[in-house]
C-alpha cells in the first residue's frame, strides 16, 4: 500500500500537468492503476478516474476490489464540488456498477454500501433503493446509507419508515444513523416524530455524542423551537465549530440576527476556528455583506468557493449587483449557483441583456442551467417586447426536458401571463400531470394579471372541488382580482374562509383584504380589518393611508401617517404618493407642500414623476396654476403626460383656454392617441361655447379609433339565497363564470 501511496502522490502533482498518455508505461500493474485512481480521489476528478478504469480493462488487468474502492471514492469525492455534472455522473456510475456486479464484487457489504451511498449523493434514490433490495447482506453502515440518501433529498416519510424497519430487524442504531435520520425531522409537521427520535437517543444514550446533538439543535431550530435549541447547545461539554455554526445558522433562520452575532463573538472569544461554514451563517444572519467581505479576506477563504459563492449570492440579493459582478468575475473556478444569483439579480432588476449574457455564459462553461436558473430567467420577463427571447427558454426547456419541472412550468404560466397570452398559460396548465397546489396559484394569478377574474374564479372553485385547499397567495390573488372589478360579495366569502380555517395572516393577505374592501366602497371593513392587525407593516400602512385618500376622508390619512410614524416605521415612496393625493383630494396646499419638502429634506427622497404630478394637480385645482407653471419649469425630472394632464384639467376647471391649448399641444406631441387629452380640451370648449372646435375635437379623436362617449358598468348579480350561503365559497348552485356579470354599454 506504500508504493500505492508514492504512486499516487507522484502522479497527483504530474498527471494534470503532462497528461495520462504521456506517463502510462506499456505493461502497466495493477499498483500503478491504484495509484493514478488514488490520485484522482483527492483531487476529486471522477471523469479521469473512469479514464484510468477503461485503461486498467484495455491492458487485461483484472480490477480487485480495491480498485472499485477508490474507483467509488473519487466519484464521492467529485458529488462535494460544485461543477459536477450530475447527469453524466448518473450514467458513468451505473457502468462502473455494472462492471461490480460482473466481476462478483457486489457481494461486498463495503463496495455496495460504498456505491449506495454514491447514489444518494447523486439524487439516485431509486437506484439506491433497488441496490439496498438486492443486497444478499447489510450492516448498520448500509441502512445509515440508505437513511442518509433519502433524508439528503428529501424523502423524509421514507427515512423515518427505513428507521423502522431497521430496528424491526434487529439493528441496533449508532451515532451516525441518527445523524443521518434527525435532519428529516426539521419541519413542524413531523417535528413530533424528531422528538421521539431525540427520546430514543436520551433512552440509548446516542445523545451524549455532540453531532447528534448538533443535529438535534438544527432540527429543533427549523421547527421554531429555539428553547430547545439553546438547551442543547449548552448541554454539548465540548463544543466544537460544527456546535458554534448550528446555533449561528439556529438564530439566523429565525430571525435573530443580533443573537447570531452575539454567539459568533463568543464563538471567537472561545478561540474556536471558524471554516467556510460559519461564513455562510453569519451572511444567513444577515451579516452586512462589505464587512464579511473583509472578514473573509482576512482569514484566507478568498479562495474558498463556497464562500465567495455565498457572498456573490448575498450581494446579488440586496442589490449590489455591481459587487456581486466583480466578485464573481475574480472567482477562479466559476459555478452555477452563483451564476444563478446574478442572473436572478439581473431579472429583478430588469435587465435583461445581462441575463442572457449570463445564461450564454453558462452554456459555454458546459454548466447545465437547472430549474431554478431557468425560472430566474423566466421572472424577468416582464413585457411583450420580450416575448422572442422568452419563447426561446421555454424552447431551451423542452429541448433538455427542464419542462417536465413543475416549477418552470409555472415559471412559464407567468411568463405568458405577463406577455398577455393567458391562452398559452392554460395550454401549459392543462397538460401537467399531477396539478400541486403551486400551480393553481399561477394559473390563477395569471388570470388575475390578464383581467381575466371570473376565470381566475372558475379556476378556483375546480381547484377546491379537486380537493385542494387555497392558502395565502391563492386568496391574496383572487382578493386582486376582486379589488379590479368590485365583487365585493366573492371577497367577502374570501375574508370568511379565511377567518373559518384560521389561515396565517401574512402580512401579503392582510394588506389585499384591506384593498379589495376599500376598492369595493367599504372603508370601515377596511378600518375593521386594520385595527385587528397587531403590528401592520408598511405596505398595509400605505393602503390604508390611500383608502382614506380616495374616499376623500384626507383628515384620517394624515392621521394614520402620523400614527405609523409613532409607530417607529419610517415612509417610502408609496407612502408619499398616497399623502400627496390625500392632500389634493382634501386641497390642503399648505400641508401638500409640507409634506413634499419633508419626503426631499426629511428621508432624503426624490421625488418621481407621479408625486411631481400630485404637486402640479394640488397647485393647479386650487388656482394656483402659475405657481403650478413654475413648479413644473423647476422640476428634477422631464415631465410626462400625467403632469402636463393634471395641468390642462385645471385649466378646464378654471376656464384658461388659452393656457389650455398650449398645454394640448405639448400633450398631442407626447401622446396623440390619448382619449383623455381630446376629453379635456373637449370639456374647455364646451365651457367657453366654442361650439365648432368640440365638434372638431371630437372628430379628431374619432380618428384615433375612440368616440369618447361609450363606457362600461359592472353589476354582480346574485340571489339573497347565495347572498347568505357562506358555509362553502364556491356553491354548487352559484355562477361564477362570465355570465354572472351584466355588461351595459353607456351612451
Amino acid at each position: 500500500m506504500s508504493s500505492t501511496r508514492a504512486i499516487g502522490h507522484y502522479f497527483r502533482t504530474t498527471l494534470p500537468r503532462i497528461g495520462l498518455e504521456s506517463i502510462l508505461p506499456s505493461n502497466p500493474n495493477i499498483s500503478f492503476f491504484h495509484g493514478l485512481l488514488e490520485s484522482c480521489g483527492e483531487t476529486k476528478d471522477s471523469r479521469r478516474a473512469l479514464i484510468i478504469f477503461r485503461r486498467l480493462l484495455e491492458s487485461n488487468e483484472k480490477p480487485s476490489d480495491l480498485t472499485f474502492s477508490l474507483l467509488i471514492k473519487s466519484y464521492v469525492a467529485d458529488t462535494s464540488s460544485t461543477v459536477i455534472d450530475s447527469t453524466y455522473a448518473k450514467i458513468e456510475a451505473n457502468q462502473v456498477q455494472t462492471h461490480l456486479r460482473k466481476s462478483g464484487f457486489n457481494q461486498y457489504v463495503y463496495l455496495s454500501t460504498a456505491f449506495l451511498d454514491l447514489y444518494g449523493k447523486l439524487g439516485c434514490i431509486s437506484y439506491a433503493q433497488y441496490l439496498f433490495e438486492e443486497m444478499p447482506n447489510r450492516d448498520v453502515v448500509s441502512w445509515n446509507a440508505l437513511i442518509c440518501g433519502y433524508s439528503r433529498n428529501g424523502y423524509d416519510y421514507d427515512a423515518l419508515e427505513v428507521f423502522v424497519q431497521m430496528l424491526r430487524e434487529g439493528y441496533s442504531p449508532c451515532q451516525r444513523t441518527l445523524v443521518g435520520l434527525v435532519p428529516s425531522c426539521g419541519r413542524p409537521d413531523i417535528v413530533f416524530q424528531g422528538k421521539a427520535i431525540h427520546g430514543f437517543g436520551i433512552k440509548s444514550g446516542l445523545d451524549l455524542d455532540c453531532r447528534v446533538k448538533n443535529a438535534l439543535t438544527s432540527m429543533y431550530a427549523k421547527c421554531a423551537d429555539l428553547h430547545a435549541a439553546e438547551v442543547l447547545f449548552e448541554e454539548i461539554y465540548e463544543k466544537s465549530e460544527v456546535s458554534w455554526n448550528t446555533m449561528i445558522g439556529a438564530y439566523g433562520q429565525n430571525r435573530l440576527f443580533d443573537d447570531a452575532m452575539l454567539v459568533f463573538k463568543q464563538m471567537q472569544k472561545e478561540r474556536v476556528e471558524i471554516n467556510y461554514i460559519t461564513i455562510i451563517n453569519l451572511l444567513s444572519a444577515n451579516a452586512h455583506p462589505d464587512s464579511t467581505h473583509c472578514y473573509v479576506i482576512k482569514t484566507g477563504f478568498a479562495t474558498n468557493a463556497s464562500a465567495i459563492t455565498s457572498l456573490v449570492c448575498t450581494y446579488a440579493g440586496c442589490g449590489n449587483l455591481e459587487s456581486a459582478g466583480m466578485l464573481y468575475k475574480l472567482m477562479s473556478q466559476k459555478n452555477l449557483v452563483s451564476l444563478t444569483a446574478l442572473i436572478s439579480g439581473y431579472a429583478e432588476n430588469g435587465n435583461m441583456d445581462l441575463v442572457v449574457d449570463c445564461f450564454n455564459q453558462m452554456l459555454e462553461l458546459q454548466m447545465k442551467p437547472d430549474a431554478v436558473a431557468v425560472v430566474s430567467i423566466l421572472h424577468g420577463f416582464t413585457d411583450a417586447t420580450l416575448v422572442g427571447a422568452g419563447l426561446a427558454i421555454h424552447a431551451y426547456g423542452l429541448k433538455t426536458g427542464l419542462c417536465a419541472d413543475c416549477l418552470v412550468v409555472n415559471g412559464l404560466i407567468s411568463m405568458y401571463s405577463k406577455f398577455g397570452d393567458i391562452e398559452k398559460g392554460f395550454s401549459l396548465f392543462s397538460e401537467m400531470g399531477e396539478k400541486q397546489l403551486i400551480s393553481w396559484n399561477s394559473v390563477i394569478s395569471g388570470c388575475i394579471l390578464a383581467g381575466r377574474t371570473s376565470d381566475a374564479i372558475e379556476l378556483f372553485c375546480h381547484m377546491r372541488m379537486l380537493g385542494h385547499s387555497p392558502d395565502a397567495i391563492t386568496v391574496a390573488s383572487l382578493l386582486a382580482g376582486c379589488s379590479e372589478v368590485g365583487f365585493l360579495q366573492f371577497g367577502g366569502r374570501l375574508h370568511n374562509y379565511v377567518l373559518r380555517n384560521n389561515l396565517e395572516m401574512e402580512d401579503f393577505l392582510e394588506t389585499s383584504l384591506i384593498d379589495m374592501y376599500i376598492k369595493c366602497g367599504r372603508l370601515e371593513s377596511a378600518a375593521s380589518v386594520f385595527k385587528s392587525i397587531k403590528e401592520p407593516c408598511l405596505a398595509t400602512w400605505n393602503t390604508m393611508i390611500s383608502g382614506y385618500g380616495l374616499s376623500g376622508q384626507e383628515h384620517k390619512a394624515l392621521s394614520c401617517y402620523s400614527e405609523m410614524q409613532e409607530q417607529g416605521l419610517e415612509p417610502d415612496r408609496i407612502t408619499f404618493l398616497g399623502v400627496l393625493s390625500a392632500c389634493t383630494h382634501g386641497g390642503l396646499v399648505l400641508e401638500g407642500k409640507r409634506y413634499f419638502q419633508s419626503m426631499k429634506e426629511d428621508f432624503g427622497m426624490i421625488p418621481g414623476l407621479q408625486h411631481n404630478a400630485c404637486m402640479v394637480d394640488l397647485l393647479s385645482r386650487a388656482g394656483f396654476l402659475q405657481e403650478a407653471l413654475i413648479f413644473v419649469k423647476n422640476m428634477e425630472v422631464e415631465p410626462d403626460s400625467a403632469v402636463w394632464g393634471a395641468l390642462l384639467s385645471s385649466c378646464c376647471i378654471h376656464q384658461e383656454l388659452k393656457l389650455g391649448e398650449c398645454l394640448a399641444k405639448r400633450l398631442f406631441l407626447l401622446d396623440c392617441n390619448s382619449g383623455g387629452l381630446y376629453v379635456l380640451m373637449s370639456n374647455l370648449y364646451a365651457s367657453k361655447g366654442r361650439w365648432d372646435d368640440v365638434a372638431r375635437v371630437r372628430k379628431m379623436m374619432r380618428e384615433t379609433g375612440g368616440d369618447g362617449s361609450s363606457g362600461i358598468s359592472l353589476i354582480e348579480v346574485s340571489s339573497l339565497e347565495k347572498t347568505n350561503n357562506i358555509n362553502s365559497l364556491c356553491s354548487s348552485d352559484l355562477s361564477l363564470n362570465t355570465n354572472a356579470w351584466q355588461l351595459s354599454s353607456l351612451h
